[in-house]
């Protein structure tokens, strides 16, 4: 049976989201690459529903709802096993949603948490029973205000007594600036897409080129992911000049590369990419059985179940 969005439910999304928002996919293809199995989708977000779930007062923008029921329903329809929920911006720093999401997700769920500074033990041993693993740091000016570092610092050492590591989102233009922060974290840190590289510089580029360079550090991992949000050229042509840059990472670090699908796809204003295509496309950045095992089941299990 195929995966879709009922569209009795556009409707009533309408009505709410942004005027400019573009819902996610109501029917994507089924994938010609079989992920082998107990595969990881190791980035994906829930949206409310907002009815039980309200977005943020402070948010900068309004999505459309995406359930836990229609990302769980995706994931199989897909042929993933498990999955990692980030937590969205526009949910603010309440994870009521995220951790909803974990505990009805049968222990196949693992998620990111976004914190601020009053944040305490009580509330960080509730989300780790819930199968939050790490905190995100969101360096993107256009999404979030500014943090200042001294709290992320502190928010830094509080969760790495439990094990929990850094994910952060940053863009390629400020990565310079922010290298000694990262290098000073006390955890893993994940980036987030690349680091968003600009693809029309090359991989050779000096943006790119320095998180090549952090990733030759053992703290340093990277999702390969999110080449809808990073090309010039778009899904007429597979997404073509993005794919040299998540082929770099994983032939360079294969042991530290994660994947995920980003549904339900925020702030997508080009086009809403077909989540069917986004996953035939890992066999052209990553065509070896041993690095797909790696980047889809070995790495994420290593960094989410490892309990």
């Amino acid at each position: 049976m195929a995966w879709y969005f009922p569209m009795k439910r556009v409707r009533k999304l309408i009505e709410i989201m942004d005027a400019d928002w573009l819902p996610f996919h109501p029917n994507p293809r089924k994938p010609k690459f079989k992920v082998p199995q107990g595969a990881v989708d190791a980035h994906c977000h829930v949206f409310g529903p907002a009815a039980s779930f309200p977005f943020a007062s402070e948010r900068k923008y309004t999505p459309c709802d995406a359930s836990k029921e229609q990302l769980f329903a995706l994931r199989d329809f897909l042929g993933f096993e498990r999955s990692v929920i980030v937590q969205a911006t526009c949910h603010g720093k309440n994870n009521d949603a995220l951790e909803d999401a974990l505990l009805n997700s049968n222990d196949m769920a693992r998620g990111i948490a976004a914190v601020g500074p009053e944040i305490d033990d009580q509330t960080l041993k509730r989300l780790d029973h819930a199968g939050v693993r790490g905190v995100r740091f969101n360096f993107v000016k256009r999404l979030v205000d500014n943090t200042p570092k001294d709290i992320f610092k502190d928010i830094s050492n509080m969760i790495a007594e439990y094990g929990w590591h850094i994910v952060v989102y940053v863009e390629s233009q400020d990565l310079e600036e922010l290298i000694p922060f990262f290098q000073a974290l006390p955890t893993r840190v994940v980036f987030d897409h690349m680091a968003r590289p600009d693809v029309a510089k090359g991989t050779n580029s000096k943006d790119f080129n320095l998180l090549m360079k952090l990733m030759e550090t053992e703290k340093f991992w990277c999702k390969t992911t999110c080449p809808e949000r990073l090309t010039k050229v778009g899904p007429e042509e597979n997404y073509s000049d993005v794919l040299p840059f998540m082929k770099k990472l994983v032939e360079n670090f294969p042991d530290r590369v994660l994947w995920g699908t980003d549904w339900p796809h925020p702030n997508m204003k080009s086009h809403m990419p077909d989540d069917g295509q986004l996953v035939d496309i890992i066999e052209l950045f990553a065509p070896k059985e041993e690095t797909q095992k790696k980047l889809l089941i070995d790495n994420p299990l290593a960094l989410y179940w490892n309990d």
